[in-house]
């Protein structure tokens, strides 16, 4: 592509501030950006990132349909929701106004095994639009591509066990919000461990009627099944609750969590497969105390037995990063709602992001 890339940011958050920056950097351009939040619309979005003013004012989202058609960026980036459902009107407004789209929403890193429903009509929407919707960021290397790639040098793998943490406070309330984060023990049993104290049968009827709430690490062992050419025959979670023995405050929530309550949780995600290889992973997101960081470690038993651990990942600025280089390959793939299982290998981009975008 001979021109800029233009970009629409959908979300004017925390991780908006190095999406935004990192378009940029790599001399594509934002054309638009959206949020509902009053306190932020109307801003320059360089006060956001922290730049020199853009001349881009970041928009009220109810006019998003309207600006999209007029504008027509290349691809949307939205860092708002982590539910496909919470997403579904946006995800619609772009594919029909022609827009690709690019998103950290964590259920549509592998949507098709926690709402079939929906994606396959945001799949059928973008094909008739020819346009491409994804999920992506931190996950797509660290909990998807690292691990492919030791298993490709693996001999024979009987088992694939994974652990990351993050802390909510990095994220935004709707995450802090999804992770039970702030709940007393009794209500986060109500309201989150219980969802899945259900047999297979109901939990399909739930993904079918589209009212299942996947944690994260049920879509990533969705994608690696995927992604290792592997044939699921069953997979559940379980979801329990991380408590902090004092008082800890939770600037996202602008809340003190009291000693005991839920700080956030984890959730272990257990897939089998026809091939007799086990997945389990779990992920922990919740606030950190003040000695916590983020550790992402994985490993594969089989021959050899390999162990990958990364302490301290900057798990925020590792998934923008990977968001905007994942541009060029959004804008490549075949229409529909499609999965980084199946785009070719992340790169690091040294050149332009437009120098990556095959003509069309």
């Amino acid at each position: 592509m001979e021109r800029k890339i233009k970009v629409a940011q959908i979300g004017c958050g925390k991780m908006s501030k190095y999406t935004m920056r990192y378009v940029y950097e790599k001399e594509a351009e934002i054309v638009l950006a959206f949020d509902v939040n009053e306190e932020v619309i109307g801003k320059d979005i360089g006060e956001i990132i922290g730049t020199d003013k853009k001349g881009v004012l970041v928009l009220n989202a109810n006019s998003l349909e309207e600006n999209l058609k007029s504008v027509k960026p290349d691809i949307a980036i939205v860092t708002t929701m982590s539910l496909l459902n919470d997403l579904e009107d946006v995800l619609r407004i772009c594919a029909r106004s022609g827009v690709n789209v690019i998103t950290t929403c964590e259920e549509a890193f592998f949507a098709s095994n926690s709402n079939p429903t929906l994606y396959h009509e945001l799949d059928s929407i973008a094909k008739a639009n020819n346009v491409t919707i994804t999920g992506c960021g931190y996950q797509d290397i660290f909990w998807g591509g690292l691990i492919s790639n030791l298993a490709s040098s693996t001999h024979k793998i009987v088992k694939i066990k994974g652990s990351s943490s993050y802390n909510v406070e990095d994220y935004g309330i709707a995450l802090a919000k999804a992770h039970g984060t702030g709940l007393s023990l009794e209500e986060f049993d109500k309201e989150v461990a219980s969802v899945d104290r259900i047999g297979e049968e109901e939990r399909t009827k739930l993904i079918e009627s589209r009212q299942y709430s996947p944690s994260y690490m049920w879509n990533v062992a969705g994608w690696l099944v995927d992604k290792l050419g592997l044939h699921l025959t069953s997979i559940n979670q379980k979801c329990v609750p991380m408590t902090h023995d004092e008082d800890i405050y939770s600037s996202t929530l602008d809340m003190t969590i009291k000693a005991g309550d839920a700080t956030g949780m984890s959730a272990v995600v257990t897939a089998l497969t026809e091939e007799g290889i086990t997945i389990e992973a779990e992920c922990i997101g919740k606030v950190y105390s003040q000695e916590e960081f983020d550790v992402n470690e994985w490993t594969i038993i089989g021959e050899p037995n390999t162990t990958m651990v990364i302490n301290k990942p900057c798990t925020v600025e590792l998934t923008c990063a990977d968001i905007v280089n994942r541009i060029p390959d959004v804008i490549n793939a075949r229409s529909g709602f499609v999965p980084t299982s199946q785009m070719p290998e992340l790169k690091y981009r040294v050149k332009d992001l437009n120098c990556y975008v095959n003509e069309k």
